[in-house]
């Protein structure tokens, strides 16, 4: 079985959903968007020439990560956020599977 990573929930939210827009709603929605950002930002980095443009631009991506850790990390704090922890076989897994994509690349002197 596996683990759940998580605070008990606060109790603000009703047992069942019904269609009203509540608080875990509006910030799961911002953290989406915050995500979004992050990987508008990212690709736009990734391909900027300019200097100054590209420092600019590092700078708001870091603030978007930093807020949209923020949120997440708030959701989390009032348990409305759950993880599954992975278990030592399946970090191996992963450690053996991105290890192997090295191989993958060519290597520079």
């Amino acid at each position: 079985m596996a683990t759940q990573i998580a605070v008990p929930q606060t109790g603000q939210l009703p047992k069942v959903k019904g269609p009203e827009f509540n608080d875990r709603d509006r910030i799961n929605d911002i953290l989406s968007y915050e995500k979004y950002l992050t990987a508008g930002y990212n690709t736009g980095l990734n391909e900027m020439q300019n200097p100054k443009l590209r420092e600019a631009i590092g700078s708001i991506l870091r603030d978007v990560h930093d807020n949209q850790f923020q949120l997440f990390d708030l959701m989390f704090q009032k348990g409305w956020y759950k993880m599954k922890a992975a278990d030592k076989q399946e970090i191996g897994q992963a450690h053996q599977q991105f290890s192997n994509y090295k191989t993958q690349f060519p290597t520079f002197s």
